[in-house]
């Protein structure tokens, strides 16, 4: 029975491994749906491009100044969706920013990797909570 669970255990951080090495690559390790703005063929991610016009119109709404809820009104009131079909909330939103910045990762305790170039960017261009 010890033994059993010490192989299972093993096994367990062999495919956490794994999946965390795909993940910081680009892979979809299937956490769940995949991120607004990006769907799954054949276990690996590629855009979505309905999804990618809508994540460029939050960009440049928020960039111009608009709440986060300023900007799910918005959405909404033009018959936009979120990806499971509904309406968009200001925590929807904050997420795709969050994604579009890097500010959070899809797998839990791995850390996103940063481009210098978009760290320089994105301390030019920061937005407010």
């Amino acid at each position: 029975m010890v033994a059993d669970d010490l192989q299972e255990r093993e096994i367990w951080q062999r495919l956490e491994q794994g999946r965390k090495v795909k993940a910081a690559q680009g892979g979809y390790v299937g956490y769940g749906s995949p991120a607004f703005g990006q769907h799954a063929i054949g276990g690996e991610l590629v855009e979505n491009p309905t999804e990618q016009q809508i994540i460029d119109i939050i960009r440049r709404h928020h960039k111009s100044g608009k709440s986060l809820q300023q900007v799910a009104d918005w959405l909404n009131q033009r018959g936009y969706k979120t990806k499971r079909g509904q309406q968009w909330q200001r925590i929807s939103v904050k997420r795709v920013l969050d994604r579009l910045y890097e500010r959070t990762s899809r797998v839990s305790r791995l850390e996103p990797q940063i481009s210098p170039e978009l760290q320089r960017e994105n301390s030019e261009n920061d937005y407010i909570f």
